[in-house]
């Protein structure tokens, strides 16, 4: 039962990062055709729920495998300054970076070219904005009562289900609810008229363009590994687990190689289902891998209907979504804040939270890039001991760390 309970919990998520990823393939975002929007969404939940599906069973842990949903706020960030191709070729070069450096055993030593803080500075950077942006849209100076009303009744709907649940169940559900009954209670929902199709995959040929990987392939790398496959297998060590590090990033690298034929997708462990599938709330530890089985069948399931999720963008206003994915990223800016904050750096990875909120360009180059280039310059001049505290910590033997629980 603990495990079914992790499980329905990790299957929430599932749906509320539904929200960012039609929000990022929206006009605010890459702007896609129904037909690619829809590919997108079965690439993204259903390419990778058979290998997360073989890797849990054969190791008898929770090991699942997603697009990184980091990775998917940072394309929205990106606006329309880098194409859906570009971005296929950008991130399919990150995916064969990850796969190298696990083959030659050099996976670990990523966390010591890029900080971990400064990668949570540039995460709270690019999290940061949609957060804010749920609080613009309930301005009413523009006579948008109606949606100040919508966006206003998530907001409220997200706090009473902290109050009330607490950690046991994702406020994100309630808020949703709530905006969309606020939503079709002043005539904003539109109308959904969608007729069930199977998902079809059209090859999408990648463009290596040099702005669009200096841009994008950087990050991904970071997020990819430092942000998600290095902390995930910490934690299952410290929950007991014996993870197979090498082949989850060989894994990562090599699904994310093939996966953007189809689509920009960054395949890597998903540390907060990670952080609720392995910990100890998920039942006795041997039995914590069933609490996998719900999460893939969800997947593949919105994998099937990805034409009839694709449609819920022309059923829930924008504007909705929009609030709503704010709203579902609050627990990743809190993690990163904290992690700004706490140390052992932290100049340098405020100065990433910064420029990543800024409109800082240098070389055709955008605030991304110089987010962690700078971040880690001023860390490595300034925060001298604190690189060295972060570096001994990354020589400690893999079991004896391990994440808060």
């Amino acid at each position: 039962m603990p495990a079914l309970v992790a499980g329905l919990t990790v299957t929430i998520v599932f749906l509320a990062v539904l929200s960012i990823v039609l929000t990022a393939a929206g006009p605010d975002g890459l702007a896609l055709s129904d037909q690619r929007e829809s590919e997108w969404i079965a690439l993204l939940y259903g390419l990778l729920m058979i290998p997360s599906l073989i890797l849990t069973l054969r190791y008898r842990m929770p090991l699942l495998l997603t697009g990184n949903v980091f990775a998917i706020i940072f394309f929205v960030s990106l606006g329309d300054r880098v194409a859906f191709e570009e971005l296929a070729g950008a991130t399919m070069l990150a995916g064969a970076i990850v796969l190298a450096t696990a083959i030659l055993g050099l996976t670990g030593q990523l966390a010591r070219w890029i900080p971990a803080p400064i990668v949570h500075g540039l995460i709270a950077g690019a999290v940061m904005p949609f957060l804010v942006g749920v609080f613009s849209s309930l301005s009413t100076s523009d006579g948008e009562w109606r949606v100040a009303v919508m966006v206003g009744a998530a907001v409220v709907g997200y706090l009473v289900g902290q109050r009330l649940l607490g950690t046991r169940f994702p406020a994100i559900v309630p808020a949703f609810l709530a905006g969309s009954l606020a939503a079709l209670l002043t005539g904003q929902l539109g109308e959904f008229s969608s007729t069930f199709s199977l998902p079809s995959f059209e090859l999408v040929r990648p463009v290596f363009s040099l702005t669009a990987i200096l841009t994008v392939a950087p990050v991904l790398l970071a997020v990819m590994t430092v942000q998600s496959n290095i902390p995930s297998v910490i934690y299952l060590r410290g929950q007991g687990f014996a993870p197979p590090e090498r082949l989850i990033n060989l894994v990562s690298g090599g699904t994310t190689l093939l996966g953007c034929l189809f689509g920009p997708v960054a395949v890597s462990l998903a540390l907060p289902p990670v952080l609720v599938t392995a910990g100890p709330d998920a039942g006795e530890r041997s039995l914590r891998y069933r609490a996998l089985f719900l999460p893939v069948a969800a997947g593949l399931l919105i994998a099937l209907f990805a034409a009839v999720a694709a449609d819920l963008a022309q059923l829930i206003p924008p504007v909705l979504l929009l609030a709503i994915a704010g709203l579902a990223l609050v627990p990743a800016l809190v993690a990163a804040l904290k992690a700004i904050s706490e140390g052992p750096l932290v100049l340098g990875p405020l100065f990433a939270f910064a420029i990543a909120l800024s409109d800082m360009t240098i070389l055709g180059l955008g605030p991304f890039f110089w987010s962690l280039v700078v971040g880690t310059a001023i860390s490595a001049f300034l925060e001298r001991d604190g690189m060295k505290e972060l570096r001994a910590r990354a020589e400690v033997p893999s079991g004896a760390q391990a994440l808060p629980s």
